[in-house]
């Protein structure tokens, strides 16, 4: 059985960071490309950062370019997100999943005050 856990979010005001974690498991970590997703009340699902675990390649929209950043540790099948100068329109729920396989986590609510 395929599990994803996130963790790390919270209330943070603007301009603060957070690093989200993403624990996998039940899957052979180097073989996906994972990423990070969010959805805001009213929102679609919006992807935020991409990352091949097996060579490393990201992607980010231009509306986080710069200010996250994402990475993982193969050894311990975990991947993060650091988000650093946050903004109030970065308020959602945090989902790390590999959408070609349908594997999502039950999502971290993070927070950003004005």
């Amino acid at each position: 059985e395929v599990q994803l856990v996130e963790s790390g979010g919270g209330l943070v005001q603007a301009g603060g960071s957070l690093r989200l974690s993403c624990a996998a498991s039940g899957l052979t970590f180097d073989r996906y490309a994972i990423g990070w997703f969010r959805q805001a009340p009213g929102k679609e699902r919006e992807g935020v950062s991409c990352i091949s675990s097996s060579d490393g390649s990201t992607y980010y929209p231009d509306s986080v370019k710069g200010r996250f950043t994402i990475s993982s540790d193969n050894a311990k099948n975990t991947v993060y997100l650091q988000m650093n100068n946050l903004k109030p329109e970065d308020t959602a729920v945090y989902y790390c999943g590999v959408p070609l396989y349908n594997y999502w986590g039950q999502g971290t609510q993070v927070t950003v005050s004005a």
